[in-house]
């Protein structure tokens, strides 16, 4: 009694110090997970808040710049239509005088439209003649560019807000006309002196219009594929306000030269209150800056809390930039933080009252754009930044643990009161259920012990109803048991010694019979696969060939391939086939030899056009793949060569021409025929295209287990890293073309599973 008991007060012991044990770590872990999610909620809600800021900015410049193609659109159509230019001129002239019509200022030297127009056109003195009229060519322009009266207004209204829209005459007559009307000649005689009589370009945007120049020549020479120009933040010269500039610039009918420029510009003012909204937490800020780091817009907690520094660039040039830059900050973190880690959220201290206190930093780049500030156009990502402190965004996360470790307090008492409590009642139970087990418990025993003596025969009576009771009553079924399985294992044994001995006999028979369809079905595999190999072209053909220098390979995935190639020659008469029957394997081999044997017949009948040949053909494959029901079918192509021209029909993958000069050519053949066997009659789909083909010139022809190639990491090998290959080696036999491209498709596979058929034919004109 005492042992039972003591082990039972013992276990309440220790099963509730487990439990107390395993409360706390509960605790913990759910402290933790609740932590991370809590924190990865809050990062994702951050990164999701700079996103969309990012969007709405993104959206403000993607409307400024529609608006100022859709200014450009018309401006270049003018000058793309000198007809329709001078109607539309002419009737500018009439109906609105006041546009087209400068007066000169004899204090400013300098001629201007007079007020009431919707836009003002200012022409500089060296723009006029002896008389102070526009010279003829400049009033042409003043007229061309009067359209901008029809157009501007209505783009000043509607879409992104704008401050003004203008056009810039190109740089040999560079009149200036801005919607809407300002006093703009006054206001320039006034900020910069000497302006009337220097270049305009030059004067106010150095280095813009000659960039310009060099994209007519060669687009690609765009840092971004794309012709809109922006300025850094400037203070604009008539409104006083800090602006950012758009150009487009207008190129002549013949696009070789630039013929002046479209914008328009708008405030500062629109790009900040965008950011200066931004509000994450109670005091989380947004900024918008330069890839140098200038700020661009903040609003003035931000500022202050980053430690900004500002300063204007004043010169006496028509941008006066704006200097507010984070490499200047007096918090250190700022000044280094990278701007290129596009949504990576970083952890920074900043000093705020001799305190360090922790903030979250996040940046999202917005789309690149082409940048001048002064000098040649550059290449520009602004980053939109989220600062926001730690304690705020956290601030769930706080409460969260604290009520967790209030809860895991409570539960701890109850625990204790419970584990107490059973103890309690554990301890009576035990004293008085000890008596009334014993005896059965005493029986039990007894009785074991004439089992481990082999004495099957014991049998227990407990007359109790109880669990004891139900245990003596489950001993005496066991002790049956064991007597009945005890008196007939000699019998089990024998009986499932003989039934083993049947199962081995049965399965010696059936290996042996696989075995045997094994070496059959190999001999039958092996012997299609030589058939297959025999009837490809052999070296001594290829060398007979003399104007071509011929290699070929193929390799099949399995013991027979589905791809097809052929070298045909009948007199001058020369065709080169390749193909790819749908998978394959032994019913894909034996479509390969029905294509080859119907395309030599065909070839020694004489049948010389290419198109009629590829008919015929097709009609004979799809009779015989109706009649072995297979759902085969081929993609098949035909190069012709009478010695002068080499011409190309029917589909299959792009035929490759690596040129003398190492020029790279694609040919597209989706559109020159059908796979074969799909229709009865493809002859409506079947088309040729003569391809020039001179010494020097490699034409490369291959399968797509070629492009489709795998690596160990599962990328393919790519129609690109073919022609790059084709291009190295173009300079090199025929035979060493296609060993090297070999060379290098086997490295790239590597370790990989070879997944489809191989195949590569390299024609080179000696």
């Amino acid at each position: 009694m005492i042992v039972v008991g003591g082990a039972v007060l013992f276990d309440l012991l220790v099963s509730g110090g487990l439990a107390l044990w395993n409360v706390q770590r509960l605790s913990r872990d759910a402290t933790a997970e609740v932590g991370h999610g809590l924190e990865r909620a809050s990062q994702d809600y951050i990164r999701s808040y700079t996103d969309s800021t990012a969007a709405q900015v993104g959206l403000l410049l993607h409307q400024v710049h529609s608006d100022v193609k859709a200014l450009t659109g018309v401006l270049q159509g003018q000058i793309d239509q000198p007809t329709r230019n001078g109607e539309i001129g002419a009737a500018m002239a009439r109906a609105a005088p006041g546009a087209v019509t400068v007066t000169f200022d004899p204090k400013g030297q300098w001629a201007q439209n007079l007020p009431g127009a919707p836009s003002v056109v200012s022409v500089w003195g060296y723009l006029l003649d002896k008389d102070r009229h526009p010279l003829p060519q400049v009033q042409t322009d003043i007229e061309t560019s009067a359209v901008l009266d029809l157009v501007a207004p209505d783009l000043l209204k509607n879409g992104a807000s704008k401050l003004q829209m203008y056009y810039i005459g190109p740089k040999e007559r560079p009149i200036f006309r801005t919607a809407p009307y300002t006093d703009q000649a006054q206001t320039f005689d006034r900020l910069y002196p000497g302006h009337n009589s220097a270049d305009f370009w030059d004067f106010f945007f150095p280095g813009l219009y000659e960039s310009w120049q060099k994209w007519a020549s060669d687009p690609s020479l765009r840092p971004v594929p794309d012709n809109i120009t922006q300025t850094a933040p400037y203070t604009d010269a008539i409104t006083g306000k800090l602006i950012v500039s758009f150009f487009h610039p207008l190129w002549t009918a013949d696009r070789r030269s630039v013929a002046g420029a479209a914008g328009a510009d708008i405030t500062l003012d629109q790009l900040a209150e965008i950011v200066e909204r931004v509000k994450v937490a109670e005091s989380g800020f947004g900024f918008l800056t330069m890839s140098d780091g200038n700020v661009v817009a903040i609003n003035p907690a931000g500022e202050k809390i980053i430690g900004l520094r500002s300063a204007s660039d004043a010169t006496n040039k028509g941008v006066t930039g704006l200097d507010r830059s984070l490499r200047n900050s007096s918090q250190k973190e700022v000044a280094s933080m990278p701007l290129d880690a596009d949504g990576v959220i970083r952890h920074i201290s900043l000093n705020e009252s001799g305190e360090d206190v922790p903030y979250l930093v996040v940046t999202k780049q917005l789309n690149a754009t082409n940048l001048w500030i002064n000098g040649p156009v550059q290449r520009e990502v602004m980053s939109l930044g989220i600062v926001v402190p730690e304690r705020e965004i956290y601030a769930s996360l706080t409460a969260a643990r604290d009520q967790i470790s209030r809860a895991t307090n409570r539960i701890l008492i109850y625990q204790i009161l419970a584990v107490l409590l059973s103890m309690l009642v554990v301890t009576g139970a035990v004293f008085a259920a000890s008596k009334r087990i014993t005896s059965g418990i005493s029986a039990l025993a007894g009785a074991a012990k004439r089992i481990q003596a082999k004495d099957y025969s014991v049998r227990v009576d407990i007359p109790t109803k109880d669990e004891v009771g139900e245990a003596g009553l489950a001993f005496n079924r066991m002790a049956e048991e064991i007597s009945f399985h005890t008196e007939n294992l000699e019998n089990l044994v024998a009986e499932r010694t003989k039934e083993i001995e049947v199962a081995k006999e049965e399965i010696s028979i059936l290996n042996g019979q696989l075995t045997s369809e094994n070496l059959r079905l190999g001999a039958e595999l092996d012997v299609a696969r030589q058939i297959q190999l025999m009837v490809l072209p052999r070296a001594k053909e290829l060398a007979a060939i003399e104007q071509l220098d011929i290699a070929a390979y193929m390799r099949p995935a399995d013991e027979v391939g589905g791809d097809y190639y052929d070298i045909l020659q009948n007199g001058d008469h020369l065709k080169i086939g390749i193909g790819d029957v749908t998978g394959h394997g032994l019913e894909s081999g034996v479509l390969m030899l029905m294509v080859q044997s119907v395309a030599r017949a065909l070839q020694e009948a004489g049948e010389t056009n290419p198109s009629r040949f590829l008919s015929y053909l097709n009609r004979t494959i799809y009779k015989n793949i109706e009649r072995t029901k297979t759902d085969k079918h081929v993609t098949l192509s035909f190069l012709d060569y009478d010695g002068e021209r080499l011409t190309i029909s029917g589909q299959h993958e792009d035929l490759i021409v690596i040129r003398h000069t190492g020029a790279v050519e694609r040919i597209d053949t989706s559109d020159l025929g059908l796979p074969v066997g799909l229709e009865s009659d493809i002859s409506s789909f079947i088309d040729t295209r003569e391809i020039p083909f001179h010494k020097g010139d490699l034409i490369v022809l291959h399968t797509d287990g070629v492009t489709e190639a795998e690596n160990p990491e599962g990328e393919l090998f790519g129609i690109e890293r073919l022609c790059e290959n084709a291009r190295r080696l173009h300079g090199q036999t025929a035979e060493q073309v296609m060993n090297g491209i070999l060379e290098s498709l086997m490295a790239y596979i590597g370790t990989q599973k070879i997944h489809d058929d191989i195949t590569l034919v390299v024609v080179r004109h000696r």
